[in-house]
């Protein structure tokens, strides 16, 4: 059986299932390819008459929600202990120089680091839970989290199914040549991305918070 005519035999309500719950674990805090499943399955949208993009992001979108929600309240439950379990077991992405640097963009940023972490793949994973244990009001969570699943999950779906319908011309057979136009899609949107999170984190990093001198004086 053709790639082709196999996926036509999925079902669409599978297909909605996979992509909540992929996205909404990623949300929570589980290291999951929550972009890389909705990009594929939005392009897969644009060629399967039978998946209903709208559905597609609406599920994406409550994923997206309800999974941050979800880590907002285990950060904030767990607090600070959760963080240094977190950092002994992960110490790249929750050592103390990290928690810092996201301490510092919360302050400076609020209910935004929330809103554009959304964009970015690693802090998609950790926004809830760091926006919980910092104790950010949980209107301000809400209001960044709800505006920013749909603005990822549904511009994510709309993006990319236009441009599987788009392209159909010369994709008329969606085949493994589609499966890897996803992932490539998927990677290099996570990898710019992930590259322009740096360089901002690196700015906020080097600016003094409210009260702190520009340099540290230097030890007699």
């Amino acid at each position: 059986m053709h790639v082709q005519e196999w996926l036509e035999t999925v079902p669409a309500v599978s297909v909605y299932l996979l992509v909540g719950v992929v996205i909404g674990l990623e949300s929570l805090g589980i290291p999951l390819p929550g972009e890389i499943v909705l990009v594929s399955s939005a392009l897969l949208a644009s060629q399967h008459g039978e998946i209903d993009p709208f559905v597609l992001g609406a599920c994406a979108t409550a994923g997206a929600i309800i999974g941050d929600s979800i880590g907002y309240a285990i950060g904030r439950k767990g607090g600070r202990p959760l963080l240094a379990w977190l950092g002994g077991r992960f110490p790249k992405h929750f050592g103390e120089a990290q928690i810092a640097m996201a301490e510092r963009s919360f302050e400076k940023w609020g209910m935004w680091a929330v809103f554009f972490g959304r964009f970015v793949a690693l802090l998609r994973i950790f926004a809830g839970p760091l926006a919980g244990v910092l104790r950010m009001p949980y209107w301000k969570f809400l209001i960044a989290n709800v505006l920013g699943g749909i603005v990822w999950a549904g511009g994510t779906t709309a993006v990319v199914y236009t441009v599987g319908v788009v392209a159909e011309a010369w994709l008329k057979r969606f085949s493994w040549l589609g499966l890897v136009l996803a992932v490539l899609i998927g990677l290099t949107s996570m990898l710019v991305l992930k590259n322009r999170a740096k360089k901002a984190a690196e700015r906020a990093a080097a600016t003094p918070a409210p009260g702190e001198p520009d340099t540290v004086p230097a030890a007699d």
